[in-house]
């Protein structure tokens, strides 16, 4: 069994000048191999093969144990820096083996190139007035050598005469620059050698030749004679503002001079004599269009490139009093809610003034719409100083919804100017008035009644509740409402037409009169409402009507007032049954008088009797009462009677003693139960009044 050649490197590095003689040694270390004999190593190669090495294994033949690399061909590193290839061992057993190493053939790089510039002369130019450290040109030099042998320093040359002390180069980066500005004057160019070097030694020279460029080095100058400013905006074309001369110190085209004026439309330059200019107006002035004019005048002279001067002029316009005020609207519309406040700001009227100053400054007034009228109403006012406008006290949307009035804005130029304006003031209504009912009509103390006949079916249409609202808008859109009903489930009223139905159809159950109550509201806010009361009989026949007029008042009269009422029936009475029992007690009284014989019914004696009875707060006389109930109404009456006269003695008659009515006693029965006495100087404690309880 036979092993493989090795080598104890894998990879082997050898570093070879370029320089190298061609038949140079370099010695490797050779293969090893366990097989003795035939099988032992027998030859080397190079894999691939090239043109600047080959391999020669004699010397291991004689014993050593190395062989070496031969180099054919002289190296050139800035051709090729590396050379690699295989070395390969091949031993002579069947079939025969091998082993390779790599071989890296590093070449390292000799001085053996000089410096090269890329021009042989290098040409610039620099302005005469270039600042110092201005660049003039670059020179630059490259090597083809690395490293030390390629770093390339440049330097002026010493040879020749040239000076210098005006230029300095950079040793790195071959820029030349001035060291001091260059007078064309005094050299219109200068010729320089500059030197470069590498590392190892080895330069090269080039030719640098600097030319200086005239430059036209002396401006122009302005030179001002007279200047006015400001000038009034009303000052006529062709007012002179300013008066000036321009020189140049230079000669020839460079010191021939020309001047503009640069985008003036209301301004000109015209010549004066030789060298001087006038600025002037050429149109109209308006300060409120351009209060204050930059005018810029440039001389120039005819040098390549021209050098210019410029000369500014500050021209301020004064302001005449040629604007009135000018509003910032042509009418002004403001809205106050009625019922305001006193004083309330509602609006301001703005007027702005293009002057200034006095003549810019604005003061407000009211004015009349026509000449023969007094200022407007009483009851605005305008802020002289700022235009506010101010409602003095408070207005009613139902006796003005609007009011016109004119607004001055005056300045305060000689002679002043002003302008007026409109201002319409818009009332808007609130919710300030309640519904009012037109129908049906609520002035009577019981509400109307309507007649619906039984045979009614739902849908009927009962009655219709008009009702109007001062306001306007939506404070006046009304809507109707059932608040209150006998039966609310036998009635409808429609919500916008006012109208109340029957809901259903009438039956023997329903009440045979009906009370509702119709609640009438606007859509303000907040609401304001109003009611009406209604009345409606139920009836089986029209023709049949025999309810008075009393009992068409309410059987549902409230708790309270019920109350009321029996308190007055309670006092009434009580106050019935003392009088009934004083009357009986005087009664008796003046018969046993009369049984005695010593009264006499004369016209004296009964005037002095109904004078005593009323200073002692009695009744003097006796008095019979009936109570009488009316029927079909449900209505309660006590109907008092007048009193009835005793029975008078006939000697009363037979001596011509007064009647009833001589003796002021009331007589005769009311119709309406209410005790009419004959003599309205009646005491008031012989009145009784009928009282209706229902």
């Amino acid at each position: 069994m036979t092993t493989r050649p090795f080598f104890p490197e894998e990879r082997v590095t050898l570093k070879i000048l370029e320089r190298s003689d061609p038949g140079s040694r370099f010695p490797l270390q050779g293969a090893r191999d366990l097989d003795v004999g035939s099988n032992g190593i027998q030859a080397y190669s190079i894999s691939p093969e090239n043109e600047y090495f080959s391999v020669d294994f004699e010397s291991q033949i004689k014993g050593k144990k190395y062989i070496e690399l031969v180099l054919e061909k002289l190296l050139d590193r800035e051709e090729q820096a590396e050379v690699d290839f295989n070395l390969i061992a091949v031993d002579g057993g069947s079939p025969p083996r091998s082993g390779t190493t790599q071989i890296h053939i590093v070449i390292l790089d000799v001085n053996d190139n000089a410096p090269i510039f890329s021009q042989d002369v290098y040409v610039g130019q620099v302005l005469e007035n270039a600042p110092e450290g201005s660049v003039v040109l670059r020179v630059a030099a490259t090597d083809r050598d690395t490293g030390v042998n390629g770093d390339i320093s440049y330097r002026f040359s010493q040879s020749g005469d040239q000076s210098h002390s005006a230029f300095m180069i950079d040793p790195m980066s071959g820029e030349i620059k001035l060291t001091k500005p260059l007078d064309f004057e005094a050299a219109e160019k200068h010729e320089l050698s500059v030197q470069a070097t590498d590392g190892g030694g080895l330069s090269a020279i080039c030719r640098v030749l600097v030319q200086v460029v005239d430059m036209n080095d002396n401006a122009p100058e302005v030179i001002i004679s007279s200047f006015t400013s400001p000038i009034p905006e009303d000052s006529l074309p062709g007012t002179v503002i300013a008066l000036f001369t321009v020189r140049d110190r230079d000669a020839g085209a460079n010191g021939k001079i020309s001047c503009a004026l640069e985008d003036q439309l209301s301004f000109s330059l015209r010549p004066a004599y030789k060298n001087y200019f006038e600025l002037v107006t050429v149109s109209a002035l308006d300060r409120e269009e351009m209060a204050r004019y930059i005018l810029t005048v440039t001389a120039a002279d005819a040098g390549s490139p021209p050098l210019t001067a410029t000369q500014t002029f500050t021209v301020d316009i004064s302001d005449v009093n040629d604007n009135a005020p000018v509003f910032s609207q042509t009418s002004y519309t403001m809205y106050v809610r009625e019922n305001n406040v006193p004083t309330v700001l509602v609006g301001t009227v703005i007027a702005g003034d293009g002057d200034v100053g006095l003549n810019g400054k604005v003061t407000y007034s009211l004015v009349p719409a026509h000449l023969t009228e007094q200022p407007s109403c009483s009851c605005i006012s305008v802020n002289s100083e700022n235009g506010d406008v101010f409602v003095l006290r408070p207005l009613d949307y139902e006796q003005v919804k609007q009011i016109e009035f004119l607004v001055r804005a005056s300045d305060a130029g000689s002679p002043p100017l002003s302008a007026n304006v409109t201002v319409h003031l818009v009332v808007v209504d609130e919710n300030d008035n309640a519904p009012l009912v037109l129908y049906p009509s609520q002035d009577s103390s019981s509400p109307s009644s309507e007649l619906v006949p039984v045979s009614a079916e739902a849908g009927y249409l009962i009655t219709k509740v008009v009702a109007v609202d001062a306001d306007s808008g939506q404070n006046s859109w009304l809507s109707y409402h059932l608040l209150k009903a006998s039966d609310p489930g036998l009635f409808v009223v429609g919500a916008q037409s006012g109208e109340v139905r029957l809901r259903r159809s009438v039956t023997e159950r329903d009440t045979v009169k009906q009370k509702l109550v119709v609640l009438v509201r606007d859509n303000g806010q907040p609401p304001l409402s109003a009611t009406v009361a209604l009345s409606a009989l139920l009836l089986s026949d029209f023709s049949d009507v025999r309810l008075p007029h009393s009992s068409l008042t309410t059987e549902d009269e409230s708790s309270s007032l019920t109350v009321y009422l029996i308190i007055s029936l309670v006092f009434i009475s009580l106050l019935f049954l003392v009088s009934t029992a004083a009357f009986v007690i005087h009664k008796v009284c003046k018969r046993k008088q009369l049984k005695d014989g010593h009264v006499f019914y004369g016209a004296n004696n009964l005037q002095s009797s109904l004078a005593d009875a009323g200073a002692a707060g009695t009744l003097p006389h006796a008095y019979c009462y009936e109570i009488s109930l009316t029927t079909g109404s449900g209505n309660s009456e006590f109907k008092f009677l007048k009193p009835i006269l005793p029975s008078l003695p006939p000697q009363l008659h037979a001596t011509g003693g007064a009647t009833s009515s001589e003796q002021g006693f009331p007589c005769g029965l009311g119709t309406s139960g209410d005790i009419e006495p004959d003599n309205p100087g009646m005491h008031s404690a012989e009145q009784f009044n009928s009282l209706s309880f229902n």
